[in-house]
């Protein structure tokens, strides 16, 4: 990986409806005309390279068909509610905003102007990785094996029990209430488990070659990255329960 760290994907989960349940959308500041991707031109976009929301923003402005030298690139951690702030107080134009941080930034700041619209992509993906030594044992890796059934069969489990989920979890651990929580588990939708990678694999290398391309790093291949051993065990868990 760029980052140095000696690790591998060994599950991969995404959303059946990707574009109408997205993870992230385009927050827009107070009194910014922002109604299409194509209105980003000369914008200020809040822009975290090496994060998924860098890596957006990118695949953003590709579907676009615009440059980086179309708009200004903000670098600005996204870490908590920055973005929100940061469009709110106006030190960004444009900023991708997730979970239920998009409803209270609406709710915020929607009488200012505030608003949002959807990007349009794929950004569902969620893996579970694991450092190479341990996969390197047979046994360490079995056990993994054995985590990736488990953690296939607690991801049905909270489809299936939203309120318990929602109690459980947002409301018990999370410190948001049961609105939220409902808010959250809406935005979901349904979950997809595939049994082959094939496909996972070639979305990953083209993210990949675009972020090498843009920030002038070296190209990876994908299929490394993936620890194909793995690839069936959490799609057959659901598919034996």
């Amino acid at each position: 990986t760029w980052t140095g760290l000696k690790v591998k994907i060994i599950a991969a989960k995404f959303r059946k409806e990707p574009v109408a349940h997205p993870i992230y959308q385009l927050g827009i500041a107070p009194g910014v005309e922002v109604k299409t991707l194509a209105d980003l031109r000369g914008k200020r976009i809040a822009f975290s390279p090496g994060q998924a929301q860098g890596a957006l923003v990118l695949r953003v402005l590709q579907a676009a068909g615009l440059k980086r030298e179309d708009v200004t690139l903000i670098e600005l951690p996204s870490k908590g509610d920055a973005y929100p702030v940061a469009l709110a107080s106006k030190q960004v134009d444009v900023a991708p905003i997730w979970g239920v941080l998009v409803k209270h930034y609406l709710h915020q700041y929607g009488a200012d102007g505030a608003t949002t619209i959807p990007h349009g992509l794929r950004d569902d993906p969620a893996h579970l990785y694991a450092p190479q030594a341990v996969l390197e044992d047979p046994a360490k890796a079995a056990a993994l094996g054995e985590y990736v059934r488990y953690w296939a069969l607690a991801t049905r489990w909270v489809q299936e029990h939203p309120k318990e989920w929602i109690a459980g979890y947002y409301v018990a651990t999370q410190g948001l209430n049961a609105e939220d929580g409902q808010y959250l588990v809406d935005a979901d939708g349904q979950f997809d488990i595939p049994s082959d990678w094939n496909d996972v694999i070639a979305r990953q290398q083209a993210t990949i070659d675009l972020l090498a391309r843009e920030l002038n790093r070296p190209r990876i291949k994908a299929e490394d990255l993936f620890d194909r051993r793995f690839e069936t065990i959490a799609a057959n868990a659901l598919n034996a329960s």
